[in-house]
């Protein structure tokens, strides 16, 4: 288990550029399972959970070659589904979530797949009905292991559908776009998650020869085809870094500038930091964020105390929400943050806690944070990250907070942030790896 040695209130500055975007990655990745062209995808992050999909999908057949700088091309002309029925798949595919996205591109080209049930982060229930559901009524028929949570599906009868999804679940809704795109006739999905990442798969979809249409609502429509080719597709930045970055130049008191973050598709994220008191100015592409030695909360128009709530796109993502609740902590003033969609993500405020904040835990999803407007700075504490990005928000804590801190299991942050010690250190924070 790796460490990080933080030591803390420094101030930084320069510019940084972020990653391309996790999450978009992962779908795309699997997206070239549907075909035995060759396909060239850029600006891929180099982090733990992309390269482990990178390496399974190499050890199923398919050929990869980097081929310049977070740019790679792969061509699934051959793929050994006997191997899905290994011990070694077995193990590799249920560490990583993201790993469940390939069985839709699998059942649309083979009409077969198989899957462990997958990990990720401990952060509640992430049931995964929503993909089976809609893979059923595509046509799909699972055959459940249950005592050793392994599902074997076969496909070989796919058919377009009408649907409404239970939830608008990003990875299902990917999942079953990857299916639906070579099933036979129409398919409808209502109530499909509409985040960027699912406009970039479903854009480099129809450049692979889908007909997807209603791209970027929650309504789309599905022509079948009967093949799909090859295409060249960059990834978006990763907007989860991109607010970090907002919160760690709030609570370090610094002066960044965010670069190439393509504005027009971070929804409300630059306006719910605003909220929080952050000022945040649009410089064309770019993100510029001055120095601030205080920030201050809004109040509802009432007066009543500022609620920060997730939702599902275009609402607040709730990837951010443990960044806000950090920011929120050395703010001038109070917040509700109001966890909804996870039931155990608010669960490191205690480390929080520890190192000074006032924080008051109201439930599993709510949490009451009275502002400390950096009187009372936070202190460095010990502690252990429990998932991406609660680990993050440690982080940027742990660079705020008076003294060094330690944040253990940094495996964890390392799955979702490229070499983010190497990259803040060179704007002046002080970060060491053992």
């Amino acid at each position: 288990m790796s460490s990080f040695e933080i030591t803390g209130g420094k101030r930084l500055h320069g510019e940084i550029i972020p990653q391309g975007a996790k999450n978009e990655a992962l779908q795309v990745i699997c997206a070239v399972l549907l075909t035995a062209d060759k396909v060239c995808i850029s600006n891929i992050p180099d982090i733990r959970d992309v390269n482990k999909l990178i390496e399974l999908l190499s050890e199923m057949g398919v050929k990869v070659e980097k081929t310049g700088k977070e740019q790679y091309t792969f061509q699934a002309d051959y793929v050994d589904l006997e191997y899905l029925k290994t011990e070694t798949f077995k193990t590799k595919a249920a560490s990583l979530r993201g790993s469940v996205m390939i069985v839709g591109p699998l059942l649309a080209r083979f009409g077969k797949a198989y899957i462990p049930q997958p990990g990720g982060d401990k952060i509640g229930r992430r049931r995964l009905d929503t993909h089976f559901i809609g893979l059923e009524k595509l046509g799909a028929k699972f055959d459940n292991d249950n005592f050793n949570k392994f599902y074997k599906i076969d496909a070989s009868h796919l058919e377009g559908c009408y649907m409404l999804l239970d939830e608008a679940s990003v990875t299902g809704t990917a999942n079953i776009v990857m299916t639906a795109v070579m099933a036979k006739g129409k398919t409808t999905i209502f109530n499909a998650a509409c985040e960027p990442y699912l406009l970039q798969l479903c854009n480099m979809l129809n450049s692979m020869g889908a007909k997807i249409n209603g791209v970027g609502s929650n309504l789309l429509t599905i022509e079948g085809v009967k093949e799909m080719h090859g295409c060249d597709h960059r990834l978006l930045p990763d907007m989860i870094e991109v607010g970090s970055f907002i919160g760690l130049a709030a609570m370090t008191r610094s002066e960044l500038t965010i670069k190439n973050v393509n504005y027009h598709q971070l929804g409300i994220i630059p306006e719910v930091f605003r909220r929080l008191g952050i000022n945040i100015q649009k410089r064309e592409d770019d993100i510029y964020i001055p120095q601030q030695d205080n920030y201050e909360i809004e109040h509802f128009m009432d007066g009543s105390i500022m609620t920060i709530s997730d939702a599902p796109w275009p609402g607040f993502t709730p990837d951010l929400i443990s960044i806000a609740l950090v920011v929120a902590t050395q703010a001038r003033g109070s917040a509700l943050i109001h966890q909804k969609m996870f039931e155990s993500r608010l669960f490191f405020v205690d480390k929080l806690i520890d190192m000074g904040a006032q924080i008051i835990l109201c439930d599993p999803h709510r949490a009451t944070v009275i502002g400390l407007n950096h009187q009372y700075p936070l202190r460095g504490i010990e502690m252990i990250s429990p998932d991406i990005r609660a680990g993050v928000a440690l982080l940027i804590a742990a660079l705020s907070a008076q003294g060094k801190s330690t944040i253990h299991n940094i495996e964890q942050i390392d799955r979702g942030y490229q070499q983010i010690d190497e990259r803040l250190n060179k704007l002046g924070a002080e970060i060491k790896r053992f």
